[in-house]
């Protein structure tokens, strides 16, 4: 894999958008969809979120949704498998479910039982916020007999102090906001 340089995590970074009062006022959202179409700066990120986990998974959960985008090609530059981990209601056939709280609402996440006991499994989402989805997952993901060998995300809202909820769990964030 080809080793991400600062240069083009920071052209990457630059791609970010950020809409205020988005989706309830008051609240930042942080668009990555310009990142997302950009693909020198999606396999400088891809590289760097897989770097310092890389042996150590066997697949990689995604959290609804735009942790999906991410998980997928984390995956496949990985040559591993994928677990989605779903919001509620959307699976035929879900195995294990976690409620937890948000920012602004709660909600509940589901996952199918496709991963056998002791599997090693790298954690992704877009953004760490308060913790809660995050923490929520790896709940999840222990229910169905995984085993969370660490979190990647994109970028991590410090203010928002999710990282003293995970603690004890490996977490590496990429950007800060």
């Amino acid at each position: 894999m080809p080793d991400p340089t600062t240069a083009a995590l920071e052209r990457a970074e630059s791609l970010i958008r950020s809409i205020p009062d988005y989706p309830e006022p008051g609240i930042l959202f942080r668009d990555i969809t310009p990142l997302l179409a950009d693909a020198a700066g999606l396999r400088a990120c891809i590289d760097a979120l897989i770097e310092p986990f890389a042996g150590t998974f066997d697949v990689v959960a995604g959290v609804e949704a735009r942790g999906f985008l991410l998980a997928g090609a984390i995956a496949v530059a990985a040559e591993v498998g994928l677990v989605p981990i779903r919001k509620a209601g959307k699976l035929p056939r879900p195995a294990a479910s976690v409620s937890y709280t948000l920012e602004y609402a709660t909600a509940t996440i589901e996952a199918h039982d496709d991963i056998a006991d002791g599997t090693r499994v790298l954690l992704v989402d877009d953004v760490l916020a308060t913790g809660g989805t995050i923490a929520a997952a790896h709940d999840l993901i222990g229910q169905l007999g995984g085993v969370v060998v660490g979190t990647a995300v994109l970028m991590e809202l410090d203010a928002l102090g999710g990282r003293t909820v995970l603690a004890g769990m490996p977490v590496t964030a990429l950007l800060h906001g």
